[in-house]
Formats: structure tokens, C-alpha cells, sequence
């Protein structure tokens, strides 16, 4: 990695001014001073800014209990984003691993792992995710039986993969999808002439929102967690 992208992975800095610490001379490789923003540094090397020393953090992980009215945006000029509830360093490198609408609530996961990003999101995948849906009249065993295989999306021409439904009583049920189009449990409840009143996701794959954590409360994933998205 270059010298001025790495001082920028692993601190504050831009790497516009990243550059600048170079110039001035306060930033030292392997007891050597720096003379070029271009260097190409290697696993082993010692990099120091104003003598400390410059160490990558490694990824993180979170899993955030998103409340209404709050958005899955790295930034936003209206409203409160995800992002903004975590009080990390860094915060605006983590990436949204699958994304919330507004009124939605429940479990966000946040990473500035890319690749396990990818692996949560990619429709190849097949992530299962879970929601708890309550809605606005009763849920007819004849609804069920067509979102389990599968609904048209106006106006999408290509039907919804089957989803599992668990009925809890005449108006709540939990869902569970494998693909993750847009406000698609609406959607699909609308399809079979129902409305969606409420939604919370509960889990994604095989990690489950903490139910310890209150809305907008969040916490770093267990080892065991980041690990259950292969």
C-alpha cells in the first residue's frame, strides 16, 4: 500500500493531508525519514507519525438496533443516519451491510470490512434475513401460500424467490427472505392486498439482534458472529 493511503487508512488524516505530514517531515519508515508520499510499504514495515507509532486497527464489526426515523446513509443533511449513532473513531469508513428504510426498525450491521460486506449483501448469497411484519388486516392462509412461492413486484415482471412465513396470530407474522429488493416486504404484502403497518428485522443469517440493546444502541459483533457469514 502507498505511504500516504496507509497513513490515511489508519488515521483521521485525508491523504491530501497525509501529504502534507510527509512534506514537513513528521512522518518516519523504519527509522528513516520519509522523502515521498509514493512509497510502497510492505507488511513488515514501521511506519511513525510525530514518533508514534501507526498501526491498522484491523476490521470492525457492529450490529446497531436502528429506530424510526433514522436512515441507513453515511451522511444526511435531514436526517439522523446510521452512521451517526455510532460514537467510534472512523466512523465515516464503515460501510451499511444491508440497508433499512426509514420507519423500518432492528437489526443493522456496519463494517469497513468490504469483502464480508460483499458476502452479507451479494444476492449469491442468498443471506436469509428475518423480519417481524404486523399489518393492517388479517393474514389469509391464501396469502401466506403465494408469498411462500414467490409474488410479482409491480412493476417488476420476475417473481420474489419463496419466502417462509411464520403466522403468530391474524396480524403479525415473521418472514423470512433470501434476496433483498427494494422495500420488498411491502411490496410483497402489498402484492396479496395487504398493507404492512410495521416492520423489524430481527436477524440476519445467523446473527440476531441483541435484545439487550435499546433503539439506537449498538455493540461490536462476537468473533463468533463475524464468522457465521461465510
Amino acid at each position: 500500500m502507498r505511504l500516504d493511503k496507509y497513513i490515511a487508512s489508519v488515521t483521521d488524516l485525508s491523504r491530501k493531508q497525509a501529504r502534507q505530514c510527509i512534506r514537513e517531515g513528521r512522518v518516519v519508515v523504519d527509522a528513516t525519514l520519509a522523502a515521498a508520499h509514493q512509497l510502497q510499504l510492505c507488511p513488515e514495515n514501521a511506519v511513525f507519525l510525530d514518533g508514534t507509532p501507526l498501526r491498522s486497527p484491523g476490521f470492525r464489526y457492529f450490529m446497531l438496533h436502528k429506530p424510526p426515523g433514522v436512515i441507513c446513509a453515511t451522511h444526511d443533511s435531514h436526517h439522523t443516519t446510521a452512521i451517526d449513532l455510532l460514537q467510534v473513531e472512523q466512523r465515516e469508513k464503515l460501510q451499511i451491510a444491508g440497508r433499512l428504510d426509514i420507519d423500518t426498525t432492528g437489526l443493522v450491521l456496519l463494517t469497513d470490512d468490504g469483502q464480508w460486506n460483499h458476502r452479507l449483501t451479494s444476492p449469491r448469497h442468498q443471506c436469509v434475513k428475518e423480519y417481524l411484519v404486523t399489518t393492517s388486516e388479517a393474514i389469509s392462509a391464501t396469502a401466506i401460500d403465494r408469498l411462500s412461492q414467490g409474488v410479482t413486484l409491480l412493476p417488476e415482471n420476475r417473481l420474489t424467490r419463496p419466502a417462509r412465513v411464520e403466522l403468530l396470530d391474524s396480524r403479525r407474522a415473521r418472514i423470512f427472505l433470501s434476496e433483498g429488493r427494494y422495500h420488498q416486504v411491502k411490496r410483497m404484502f402489498a402484492a396479496v392486498g395487504n398493507a404492512v403497518t410495521s416492520l423489524h428485522r430481527s436477524a440476519v443469517g445467523n446473527i440476531r439482534l441483541d435484545e439487550t440493546l435499546q433503539p439506537g444502541e449498538y455493540r461490536p459483533l462476537e468473533p463468533a458472529e463475524v464468522d457465521a457469514i461465510q
